[in-house]
């Protein structure tokens, strides 16, 4: 018993089909991939591109209360120290309110 490895004519001209059949598909995958690479260029340059975004300010300085340590309008938390005023970035779907102090200093 012999087994011959080797594809018949049939076979080999079966395969031949298959890869001219295979051609569009590997045209089409080649623009995907190319259009994914250019899709990630450009997220990259418009990212370089655009300015930085400005400093996170205080939610609410209270100027008429300087013993106020702590404050709040309902979205940011805001804390005044020897460093300066510290605040935190709001909520998703926040509304602010009226500011309010949380914590006074020094009576």
């Amino acid at each position: 018993m012999s087994v011959d490895s080797r594809p018949g004519p049939r076979e080999h001209r079966s395969m031949a089909d298959n890869v001219t059949a295979d051609a569009p598909t590997r045209s089409h995958d080649r623009r995907v991939a190319w259009s994914v690479v250019a899709l990630v260029a450009v997220t990259v340059a418009v990212g370089a591109l655009v300015p930085a975004p400005a400093p996170h300010r205080a939610a609410a300085t209270p100027d008429s209360d300087p013993a106020c340590a702590e404050w709040s309008d309902g979205c940011h938390v805001c804390q005044r120290d020897a460093g300066g005023v510290a605040c935190s970035l709001p909520g998703i779907a926040c509304v602010p309110k009226e500011p309010s102090c949380l914590r006074r200093v020094g009576g």
